[in-house]
């Protein structure tokens, strides 16, 4: 038990560190090869945001552990919109731009509906996983064209550091790529110990713990962002990492391994994704006067995602005694 929960916040925290180094080696490399800050933003800091889940994901799906891959990716979801979100809301308003309103939000609740008709047949294959990146890269499109993703990726860049040699920026790539592999898999074996160790399933494992933990650089952004008086990139921010998480961290994993799907995790867990989402969308409605999320919005969408957790905890099987002993 010990060695499993050890296992699972080092994985964590190697990933979120290596994710760092990895994506900011990458953007100093880009800068000096003279992209411009916008394609940059576009391609390596989107990506980098996901990168995470999506390397834990596919460790999962390689490892036979296809229902901590797919847990991971719903999880996050009702994570971002549920914790996150209703957490930053609760500490300040959070704002709900024309463009969230109009583009955004309907954009992420057709996909997130959309995407649920690939899981009908219990699988997701490699054409699956080809169909979901072709959709990705229509939903992002539109995003770039008629929302506020360009500039917001743009501004989410860290400075340059043009001290750093070509050596350096390349070891601080291969390293952290090495590292967000070796933690990856750390963080997938820590969770399946855990799930056996319990007596619960691997698939309430990965929408928890590590859904949970791949979304603490989501939630620590978030209130960064609204602490600091950024509301406007809140909420942009949670809607690309959820389109990412659906439509990324799900395909590429299909696309190496295929990922058998738990019918649970098709009526109970992307039902409870589906209807955060469309809650979400009911929100901005009422309060699109206001053009804000406000603290009871927040709360509203808190209490969803602790009602979720703990419908996760009792339908799932006990903690055996004997391991409560052990703790």
């Amino acid at each position: 038990m010990v060695t499993a929960l050890l296992a699972v916040l080092a994985g964590l925290t190697l990933l979120i560190w290596s994710a760092d180094q990895f994506i900011t080696g990458a953007i100093d490399s880009a800068r000096r090869l003279g992209m411009s800050p916008m394609l940059i933003g576009l391609t390596l800091v989107a990506f980098g945001t996901s990168a995470p889940e999506v390397l834990v994901s596919v460790v999962a799906a390689i490892t036979d552990a296809g229902d901590i891959a797919v847990g991971n990716a719903i999880g996050s979801n009702i994570a971002n919109l549920g914790l996150v979100l209703g957490i930053t809301a609760l500490l300040a308003p959070v704002a709900l731009a024309r463009p969230t309103r109009r583009i955004e939000l309907p954009l992420l609740a057709i996909v997130t509906i959309g995407t649920w008709l690939l899981f009908q047949d219990d699988h997701l294959s490699a054409w699956d996983g080809l169909f979901m990146l072709g959709i990705l890269a229509v939903a992002f499109t539109v995003l770039v064209r008629y929302g506020q993703a360009a500039s917001m990726l743009a501004e989410e860049m860290p400075e340059p550091h043009e001290n750093r040699s070509t050596g350096f920026l390349t070891l601080q790539i291969i390293g952290g790529l090495i590292l967000l592999l070796a933690s990856s898999r750390l963080l997938v074996w820590g969770a399946v110990e855990l799930a056996l160790t319990l007596g619960v399933s691997e698939l309430v494992v990965g929408l928890t713990v590590v859904a949970v933990g791949t979304s603490l650089p989501e939630l620590a952004a978030s209130i960064a962002s609204a602490l600091k008086g950024r509301h406007d990139m809140v909420m942009g921010n949670l809607i690309g990492s959820n389109l990412f998480n659906l439509l990324l961290v799900l395909a590429v994993p299909a696309l190496v391994a295929g990922i058998p799907l738990n019918a649970e995790a098709i009526t109970r867990d992307y039902g409870a994704m589906v209807a955060v989402t469309l809650l979400l969308a009911g929100l901005a409605v009422v309060y699109h006067r206001q053009g804000r999320l406000s603290r009871i919005g927040g709360g509203i969408l808190l209490a969803f995602y602790i009602g979720y957790v703990v419908l996760l905890v009792t339908g799932d099987a006990p903690v055996p005694a004997a391991t409560l002993s052990a703790l």
